[in-house]
């Protein structure tokens, strides 16, 4: 850290000379509705006298903007006005945006819409969406204290967004509403992209850190209910990251280097045409050097990669290529000096070999009143793990875990969105061919046998290798309107969804999925809104392509997760920067996986470095999450921003023998803030606050943890009682210091960021392991011999897992 700060502030004085801290802004205007160029625009900057007009082809281009963040405002005839917030201008980087103006009068069907003519710049709903939805802009993502960069941890601010109480904030697990990891889906300009986090749980979603570069982002959408039909295999919460274009102007790029990864981002054009632009980056990790500075016997190294191109076929016709891709690695290295904790933690987890990538191909073709996308896309998912008794050898004794298994998805979507007699009308299909294969060998727990060492109880294996294929399909529409001089929206959408492999599969009944939203403005600061919709989800690959030990496929008689919302919410803008939320919900969920082995919801599962669903299942569970929650936003209009957020609620699932019992995402209270200023002489700071209620967990079955655990290297749970008991609450506060030097054509941000600055303990459910000796060199027994093998002489003992943990990091970013 130190050399860091050195090299810093050495970069800031050497490039003292050369100070010019004017900046540009340019970008393009469309029609949100037709995705047309919209010529005429104004665009002004506030707190100047700068502004442009843009040309024919929506564009504009405003220089000698001097650095800092600007809100800015975007107005035409027959548009609604929007303004930007917190937008930033930098000596270092031109500032390219496209922004999108809604109709006030749609002048094609002579149809005059009278408005409220309100400029909600705050507002985050549409037609389709009328609430549970919110949006992030790249500015406030890359200031949030505590979020590193890593979109997944910054919208954990949001309401009814929570993460995974067992790892405190290590993981990027997101629980929407109590809802489970594995419920949500992830699109980028378009594209589904399956794996958004290194080190992903397979059949889930969540990882300790993210893989999308934030400097690719404009903006971030969160539905958390009332979801579009266009999207497929939600249940709760969609995920929209719209990237930006790359500058047709300029090259241009910056790099970010801190204490834990080295990334560099380039965008720029392609050619002289003017038609052509990319984005590019790359990023490596140095956690594994930060780990070994602090005598952690775990050693996570990644990269990741990323790029967009763009190109414009004609005046109606564009092209987009996008990329996504993450390299993993998770080993093991000798403690320097030796804990009981830092042992477990060898031999707990396995060691860890992933790779996966998404690459896209979209065209996107204007129409007279509206326009159709064309998708094409592909990803892989290789994943492998290795467990042994002892992890780190040289002798490693029995392999207990060896998986490795790889899923591929080709997917092709196409949609037709267009504007007829004041109908907003959406349909499409998409076709998937998804390929599977698993080998795994797993010891699920080892032989019981009695003190003369006749087995009573075989152990329990799973050993089985195939491969799977099928078809995935789906269609939707969606149809809304607004009445009553345009202040009551009405918006309805009917999806279906079929495949291949399961017995019922191509039965597009049991997949029909109806949506309704409502929206109603009571006055010109209050929005009531409602929705009721139904969403399936199919099994994870790892569930379908599951064996028994005989090789069959056991799962083929499963049904998809189906979950019913009831939404009603209320909306506050009592001006354009602030908007105040708050919502009741309702979930039922029917046909919830259920293990046929330990009876428990795979719902309550997917918070860890595991695997979800590799197991027999059967489908016949149910869960209901309820709640409300309340969220306050004030963006950026002088020096201040800010955002409160919280949330009551219940999650409760059924198991195999009991009825609804709380689930492993229960904490009840979810509170966030986040606030930021910024001060003179371009410093800024922002401090981010959490509480999260205690979760259930399970406790262990002693005798069985006993039996298992010089083996397995973990406790058994004792499934007899599912999440009996609960931790206690969780907190912390995180902050973020920014100073930024403008120079000519180059801008030194230096940052620190502490998570958890005032040292809160991190509560989490207790670890199963035997007494130790002083030197931790072995285990106590009763008798004083040799540790048995069956651990019948060892003294049980539970490790607490409340510690502090802060991360403290320091860094700098040059835009050039």
């Amino acid at each position: 850290m130190k050399k860091l700060m050195v090299l810093a502030f050495a970069l800031a004085f050497t490039l003292g000379a050369m100070a010019q801290k004017n900046g540009v802004l340019s970008g393009q205007v469309v029609d949100k509705q037709f995705q047309t160029a919209v010529g005429g625009a104004t665009i002004k900057i506030e707190r100047s006298s700068l502004a442009a007009i843009t040309d024919s082809s929506g564009r504009f281009n405003i220089k000698g903007i001097e650095s800092g963040a600007y809100t800015i405002t975007i107005s035409s005839i027959g548009y609604s006005p929007i303004t930007k917030y917190n937008v930033g201008i930098t000596s270092g980087n031109e500032n390219n945006m496209v922004i999108e103006l809604e109709l006030l009068v749609n002048q094609l069907e002579n149809i005059t819409v009278n408005s409220t003519n309100r400029n909600k710049s705050a507002k985050a709903a549409t037609l389709e969406t009328p609430l549970s939805v919110q949006r992030l802009t790249t500015e406030e993502i890359k200031s949030n204290p505590g979020g590193n960069f890593d979109i997944s941890r910054v919208i954990q601010a949001l309401p009814g967004v929570g993460g995974t109480a067992s790892t405190a904030g290590f993981r990027n697990d997101i629980i929407i509403r109590g809802g489970s990891p594995n419920e949500n889906v992830y699109y980028l300009d378009g594209i589904e992209i399956p794996v958004i986090n290194h080190f992903a749980t397979q059949g889930s979603a969540g990882g300790p850190a993210g893989i999308l570069n934030v400097s690719f982002i404009e903006d971030v959408k969160l539905s958390s209910s009332a979801f579009d039909a266009r999207f497929d295999n939600t249940l709760s919460s969609v995920f929209e990251f719209k990237q930006k274009r790359g500058n047709l102007n300029r090259l241009q790029g910056n790099i970010r280097l801190s204490a834990t990864e080295l990334a560099a981002t380039f965008d720029g054009p392609i050619g002289s045409s003017g038609k052509t632009s990319f984005l590019a980056s790359a990023r490596r990790s140095y956690l594994q050097l930060l780990f070994k500075a602090i005598d952690l016997p775990i050693r996570p190294n990644y990269w990741d990669f990323q790029y967009k191109v763009t190109h414009q076929l004609s005046k109606k016709t564009t092209l987009t290529l996008l990329g996504v891709g993450a390299i993993d690695e998770f080993s093991f290295a000798a403690p320097k000096k030796s804990t009981p904790e830092k042992l477990y933690a060898l031999n707990s987890n396995p060691a860890v070999q992933q790779w996966n990538y998404t690459i896209g191909a979209s065209i996107k073709h204007l129409l007279a009143n509206g326009y159709w996308n064309l998708a094409l896309s592909s990803n892989t998912f290789n994943n492998q793990l290795d467990k042994y008794e002892n992890n780190l050898g040289p002798i490693k004794g029995l392999n207990t875990l060896s998986y490795n298994s790889r899923e591929t998805e080709h997917k092709l979507r196409f949609d037709v969105n267009k504007i007829s007699n004041g109908f907003k009308i959406s349909y499409g299909a998409m076709a998937q061919l998804v390929q599977q294969s698993n080998r795994t060998q797993q010891l699920i727990s080892v032989a019981v046998t009695d003190n003369n060492g006749n087995i009573i109880q075989p152990a329990v294996v799973n050993n089985f290798w195939g491969n799977i294929s099928m078809g995935r399909f789906g269609a939707f529409t969606q149809i809304g309107k607004r009445f009553i001089n345009n202040k009551l929206g009405i918006s309805g959408g009917l999806r279906v969804d079929q495949n291949s492999f399961t017995n019922t599969g191509m039965n597009p009944l049991k997949t029909l999925s109806p949506r309704i939203a409502l929206s109603y403005i009571l006055t010109d600061k209050f929005t009531l809104s409602a929705s009721i919709g139904k969403y399936y989800k199919i099994l994870p690959y790892t569930a379908l392509g599951f064996r028994n030990n005989n090789n069959i496929l056991v799962n083929k008689d499963a049904d998809y997760t189906s979950s019913t919302h009831y939404i009603a919410g209320i909306e506050f803008m009592p001006a354009t920067a602030t908007r105040f939320t708050f919502e009741a919900f309702y979930k039922q969920y029917n046909q919830v996986p259920i293990s046929n082995r330990n009876g428990i919801s795979l719902s309550n599962q997917g918070g860890d470095f595991s695997v979800l669903g590799n197991e027999d299942i059967t489908t016949n569970g149910k869960g209901r999450a309820y709640g409300f929650e309340f969220f306050a936003q004030q963006k950026l209009t002088k020096r201040f921003f800010g955002v409160v957020s919280y949330t009551w609620f219940v999650s409760q699932y059924t198991n195999a023998n009991t009825g609804y019992t709380a689930s492993s995402w229960d904490n009840r209270h979810l509170l966030s803030t986040v606030i930021g200023y910024k001060f003179n002489r371009n410093w800024e700071m922002g401090l981010k606050f959490r509480y999260q209620g205690g979760v259930p967990f399970t406790p262990f079955d002693l005798a069985a943890s006993r039996q298992n655990f010089l083996v397995l290297g973990t406790g058994s749970l004792d499934f007899n009682q599912i999440n009996s008991q609960r931790t206690t609450a969780f907190n912390s506060s995180d902050i973020r210091i920014d100073k930024k030097w403008y120079y000519k054509r180059v801008t030194l941000d230096l940052f620190i960021d502490i998570t958890n600055w005032y040292l809160a303990k991190s509560p989490a459910p207790p670890s199963y392991t035997f007494k130790r000796t002083v030197d931790n060199s072995g285990f106590i027994t009763t008798d004083a011999q040799p540790i048995k093998s069956n651990g019948s002489n060892a003294i049980p003992f539970l490790l607490s897992n409340n510690d502090v943990s802060v991360t403290p990091t320091i860094g700098f970013i040059v835009e050039f």
